[in-house]
This record gives structure tokens, sequence and C-alpha cells, in this order.
């Protein structure tokens, strides 16, 4: 069985300093880029908001400022926004979320309930719809993960898929999408400290804590500026 409640909350991670991206990221924040007339982090606020999503948050670190300014509360994409601000250079992706949990667990309808994470640099087309009625982790499971074909710019995969299981190796790309429960996180709540992802995943699987699904729709990690050109010129 799955989780029995549909999510209410989503976390966006924009504290990265988008170093790939320079000198366009020197004054614009990476998801504040514009993509398709708007800024790339509001595509995901409307995919948000279409699958009945009601709260995100959003951390920041570089140019933070900006994103509150550009996005402001939410209502202008059906969403109610609350923004977790981090230290200069940011707390990577781990430490943002545990930084962030008290702020997750006022929103969320459920403090204990599981939450969308999602990175902010990416473009995709996937549909939290199913996410959010039913949501995917079952049992003892701490993560879900949307795993994509690995890209040309890779060499190699980050994690495997065996039935709905993620495995530490194999050929899939980590899609940056993702359902957390908030007690991955607990031992450094509210912490300002740095914290990577992957170890605290990797630990997970070995648990088999971990589960899985393949996207192949359109999916693009913002990463360079030729990247981007080519994402708004298909737009």
């Amino acid at each position: 069985m799955s989780s029995s409640k549909p999510l209410s909350t989503a976390m966006i991670l924009a504290a990265g300093r988008g170093e790939r991206l320079r000198p366009i990221t020197d004054t614009c924040p990476k998801p504040l880029v514009e993509v398709g007339g708007q800024p790339l982090i509001a595509w995901h606020l409307q995919a948000l908001a279409a699958a009945g999503i009601e709260q995100v948050v959003i951390n920041h670190a570089w140019l933070g400022e900006q994103i509150e300014q550009t996005l402001g509360s939410g209502t202008q994409w059906g969403v109610s926004i609350h923004y977790s601000p981090e230290p200069p250079g940011g707390l990577e992706t781990a430490g943002g979320v545990a930084h962030a949990l008290p702020l997750i667990e006022k929103v969320n309808h459920e403090p204990e309930a599981p939450f969308m994470l999602i990175n902010g640099d990416v473009f995709c087309a996937f549909d939290f719809t199913p996410w959010q009625a039913n949501p995917p982790l079952v049992g003892d499971r701490q993560a879900h993960l949307v795993l994509v074909p690995k890209p040309p710019e890779k060499s190699e995969g980050d994690f495997g898929l065996q039935a709905d299981q993620v495995t530490q190796t194999g050929d899939w790309t980590f899609s940056g999408l993702s359902v957390m429960r908030p007690a991955l996180f607990a031992p450094w709540r509210g912490e300002s400290q740095r914290h990577a992802l992957a170890p605290l995943l990797r630990a997970q699987m070995a648990e088999d804590r971990v589960s899985g699904e393949i996207f192949r729709g359109r999916w693009l990690d913002v990463g360079t500026p030729e990247r981007l050109q080519a994402l708004r010129a298909s737009l």
C-alpha cells in the first residue's frame, strides 16, 4: 500500500550558485533564468498547482532576494510560497532540506507526511498528479526517485533500478524529482550545516528503503548556456 493521505507540500531547491551558467547567473539566480517567456522555476510552480499541491517551500542563498521579489507569495501560480533563506554558499541539498524541515512541517497538513522535493534547475514535463493523489512511498521506504535515461553529457549513470527498487549503481540518472519522508532529515532538523543528499540516499538504498520509477518524457538539466539556449529555441 502507499501513503494514505494526498500530498499537499513540495520543496523546490533554489539555493545553488549556478557556476556552469555564468556569467548569466552572476546577476540572475539560476531558477529565474527566462525559459519560454517565464522564469524556469515557474514551470514547476504551474505543474504543482495543476496537480493540487497547495504549499511550496523554496530555499535560496545566491541572490535570494531576487527570487522572493519575483515569485512573491505564489498567488500568481495558485500556490502559497514559503521561503527558507540559507547562509552564503548554501547548505547543499540535504542540508537545505534539514534547515527547512521545521517550515515544511509547519505548512504540511500532516507534519510527518511525505513531501515532494524538486530541483529548481531542471525543465521537465513530468505529471505530479498521480503522486499528489496517491503518494508512492510504501512500507518503511524513505524516498521515491524519478530516474531518467543518462544524458549524453554524463559519462556514467547515478543509480540502477530493479523492479521498483533503486540500487546504488546503474545507468539511470536521477532527475531531481522525488518524494521524501521528513524522518530522513530529522537528525539535522533546523540546523544550518552542509549535508549532501547522495550519501544519505545510498545509505537508505543499502537497506532497500528507496523506490523509483522511470520517466522517458521531456527532461533537461539546464546546466550550461548551450543547453539553456537549446531549450529556449525548442519552446
